[in-house]
């Protein structure tokens, strides 16, 4: 480490102010910071508070709180292509065809997302903002394997500049980048984010007869336009292919068609229990999500006129990617609600309207994505409103 430092010291006089590189320094600062800690210290006088993280460095926690749900992908991928196929493959070879599809996505995203923050900070002035760290990692993950790549860099730069750079950068978006590069994908290209093959059709090799790769959400939205009871139809999806597919536990584990990371709720727990022990994550808006979303599948069952909204509450939690989305997206530390009381309201909000849309939506029977926008833009006004009647009640109180 020694030498890398003497070699990035040994480079700076040329990007710092009269150097030959001078317009490219926030690029030198963004790489030197990233590998060593930030040198800046504050000028003004007084108490300060000293602390060991930073941006990047939360920024990196909520990456390594995403790598359980991305390895599991990458095993998933392959798996899936194997059954979808009819053969048999060991473990490593389903590990190697999940890298060779996952891994260019991964990279994709960060290669064309990273230059427009470089362009952005090159031409404002300003450091590169950390924020890319995660949402470079969450586009890849709430897509599927078989995505074109162009698609996937079409999508992160229309997120990284309509989303975010407009607003100002990291800090200052209203909409969750990576929700908004899916939502982009969902309306421009639907046929290459969702569909029966599209999770499970990969090279040229045809899927074997008898085999479907329609998404847990699809399977039980058709059985409530056949009429016929959800459980058992998704427990007998691709009975032929893989006993039990659609089975509770087997949906928990997470081996089933879907986007890479959003398929395995035991790996999105275990992402959640990094971010709630590291303090990054706000344990408020995940509780008051689950909850908002379990309760009102409750409701959903006791008014229900079809199978979908006779679906068993429990598993409207481990179907899709609510449980993805609530606990990497709906607790953006930006464009979530950021008053305490807030954050459980706008937590119950994004659970609730997701079954709300699931079920009353033909047309989107997932929900999450469009809750959490959704309840992105409101948050300021929660925010708001929270605040407005804190000072109410103070005004109330004071005896002057």
């Amino acid at each position: 480490m020694k030498f890398l430092r003497d070699l990035l010291d040994k480079q700076k006089p040329l990007f710092q102010k009269g150097g030959k590189l001078e317009n490219l320094y926030y690029l030198y600062e963004a790489g030197e910071t990233f590998m060593f800690t930030p040198n800046h210290t504050t000028a003004a006088r007084g108490a300060q508070v000293r602390d060991a993280i930073d941006l990047k460095r939360m920024m990196i926690t909520v990456v390594i709180a995403m790598i359980p749900c991305l390895l599991f992908g990458i095993y998933n991928t392959g798996h899936m292509h194997f059954l979808a196929v009819g053969e048999d493959a060991s473990f490593g070879d389903k590990v190697l065809l999940g890298l060779e599809l996952v891994l260019p996505i991964v990279l994709v995203s960060y290669a064309s997302g990273g230059l427009v923050e470089a362009i952005f900070a090159v031409v404002r002035k300003h450091p590169i903002n950390e924020g890319f760290l995660v949402t470079g990692m969450l586009i890849p993950l709430v897509v599927p394997a078989t995505i074109p790549l162009w698609q996937v860099a079409l999508a992160t730069v229309f997120a990284v500049i309509i989303a975010k750079e407009v607003f100002g950068g990291t800090g200052m978006n209203i909409l969750n980048v990576a929700m908004t590069a899916r939502a982009f994908l969902y309306f421009a290209y639907p046929a290459q984010i969702s569909g029966d093959q599209v999770w499970t059709y990969i090279g040229d090799k045809t899927p074997v007869d008898g085999f479907s790769g329609a998404t847990a959400l699809a399977v039980t939205y058709q059985s409530g336009q056949d009429g016929v009871n959800a459980v058992s139809e998704l427990a007998e999806h691709n009975s032929s292919i893989m006993e039990g597919m659609f089975g509770f536990a087997n949906m928990f584990f997470g081996f089933i068609p879907g986007s890479i990371g959003e398929t395995s709720t035991l790996m999105v727990l275990i992402g959640a229990a990094i971010l709630l022990l590291t303090g990054v994550a706000s344990w408020k808006v995940m509780l008051s999500a689950f909850g908002g979303a379990y309760v009102m599948a409750l409701v959903m069952q006791l008014l229900a006129v079809n199978e979908f909204m006779a679906l068993p509450a429990h598993y409207h939690l481990v179907i899709g990617g609510i449980a993805f989305g609530i606990v990497f997206m709906a607790t953006d530390p930006v464009s979530a609600a950021q008053t305490e009381k807030g954050k459980w309201i706008y937590g119950a909000m994004i659970g609730i309207l997701t079954i709300v849309i699931r079920v009353t939506n033909p047309a989107y029977p997932e929900g999450i994505m469009l809750a959490v926008l959704f309840m992105n833009v409101f948050a300021p006004l929660i925010d708001h409103y929270v605040v407005l009647g804190n000072k109410k009640r103070r005004l109330q109180r004071a005896t002057v």
